[in-house]
């Protein structure tokens, strides 16, 4: 049978889209790109905000439009299904299939069953969410010059405006050994250039398993490969220590680029979302950084969490002017069902927080391309990921910019360029936030 698989969300979430393809693929199945030819249709979703779960409730009444076509049995896997499977399976019954996100190992023993299944049943695989069964074997879906690793699976920072927690249970680390043999591989079958380690707390790996945080020594290990770069996403400020940055600065393969979700400044908002920091503290982080030479910082802000005032806001505004950061994100605050923040007076009207978003990216917006234009006349090394036919341009990243989420550098050159390869580009111009250089 042919099996389509949409995935949704998060590059947590493509992984464990890329191990349902492998498991797939180990059982015989054929994979297709294209739903029309599919006997089984798969949505991998994501269930984290209020946008995310609309975005996959969406996906799925599509998806449930070939139905009446050539596919047969549409699955719906992931954080969705694990939040609200209950409620789905009575207000969807055009699924015929719900896993959760911690049983992708039975997909092709179910789909096998399929064939069984009474007209109208629907199959429910709901499991302990901190029974997990994570799996290096994986179908990559990025380009092969670069591959995310996740390091660990869950979180137990306990925020109080995230479900994660109950989503995906508590933090678990991977064994050093396994991700090390997982990454391998990977390199040694596709070439891969750059290494992007994710989890929801990057910074705190191995804590749990090993008593103590061994995230250096997991980047010693994976610095032994034969890779350009190796990327991490995401450092929760407290666990930045001196040792951690002191590393990176010497390590030629860890990109200077660090991921914070700092989520606000204000003293008050940060204990109210069970942060571990205060606004005197990450002031100083970013100074400690900057100490370090020249690196990008990319960090992330709720605007109007509830109780937020302008007082609170405006706080927040002065740190974005004094931090500089190379890259932000600002999203409006969603009031998450089950989670202490929902549970708080002082909810913000949708109103107001669209301004205070949009305010921010308005500042931020005008420091990116102040920051861009500091580029101009550098050289920096590119890795080359594709041509613009409008432009007539090469196009790629540099290490200060992470796949689909930052900008692009567009080049020029005499000279034929491959595909992840890396190259020396000087910048010459900005252009509606995109970097414009030739290859030197």
């Amino acid at each position: 049978m042919k099996v389509g698989v949409i995935s949704l969300g998060c590059d947590k979430n493509r992984i464990d889209t890329e191990n349902m393809l492998a498991y797939l693929v180990d059982d015989g199945f054929e994979l297709t790109g294209e739903p029309s030819d599919a006997d089984i249709i798969i949505v991998n979703t994501c269930g984290f905000i209020d946008s995310a779960k609309a975005e996959a409730i969406d996906t799925i009444l599509e998806m449930a439009e070939y139905k009446n076509d050539n596919c047969k049995y549409l699955v719906v896997t992931g954080c969705l299904s694990q939040r609200y499977m209950d409620e789905l399976k009575d207000e969807m019954p055009e699924i015929d299939v719900f896993l959760g996100t911690t049983s992708y190992h039975k997909l092709p023993e179910i789909l096998k069953n399929l064939k069984n299944k009474h007209k109208g049943e629907q199959i429910c695989v709901k499991n302990d969410i901190n029974d997990r069964y994570i799996s290096s074997k994986r179908v990559l879906t990025t380009p092969e010059h670069f591959a995310y690793i996740k390091i660990a699976e869950g979180c137990s920072n306990h925020c109080t405006y995230c479900a994660i927690p109950s989503i995906r249970g508590k933090f678990t680390s991977r064994p050093i050994e396994d991700i090390v043999a997982e990454a391998s591989q990977i390199v040694a079958e596709n070439n891969t250039q750059e290494l992007i380690l994710v989890a929801q707390d990057v910074s705190r790996y191995g804590l749990d398993l090993y008593g103590e945080i061994r995230l250096i020594d997991l980047l010693e290990e994976l610095s032994k490969l034969d890779v350009k770069w190796i990327r991490l996403l995401y450092l929760y400020p407290e666990l930045i220590t001196d040792e951690l940055l002191d590393y990176i600065a010497k390590n030629p393969k860890i990109c200077k680029y660090l991921d914070i979700p700092c989520q606000h400044i204000s003293d008050i908002i940060l204990k109210r979302m069970n942060r571990r920091v205060d606004k005197r503290y990450i002031y100083n982080l970013i100074d400690r950084i900057r100490s370090r030479g020249d690196w990008a910082i990319r960090s992330t802000f709720i605007v109007g969490f509830p109780t937020e005032s302008e007082e609170n806001f405006d706080e927040l505004v002065d740190f974005i002017k004094f931090a500089r950061l190379d890259r932000c994100g600002f999203f409006a605050y969603s009031c998450e069902e089950g989670t202490p923040a929902s549970r708080l007076n002082g909810q913000i009207d949708d109103e107001t927080k669209q301004e205070r978003v949009e305010k921010l990216y308005s500042i931020q917006q005008k420091i990116m391309e102040e920051k861009l234009q500091e580029r101009v006349g550098r050289v920096v090394e590119v890795i080359y990921e594709g041509i613009d036919y409008d432009r007539q341009m090469f196009f790629g990243r540099s290490s200060f910019d992470a796949p689909e989420i930052d900008t692009l550098i567009y080049f020029t050159s005499d000279e034929l360029v491959e595909i992840g390869k890396i190259y020396k580009v000087k910048i010459l111009s900005v252009e509606n936030g995109d970097s414009i250089g030739e290859l030197v």
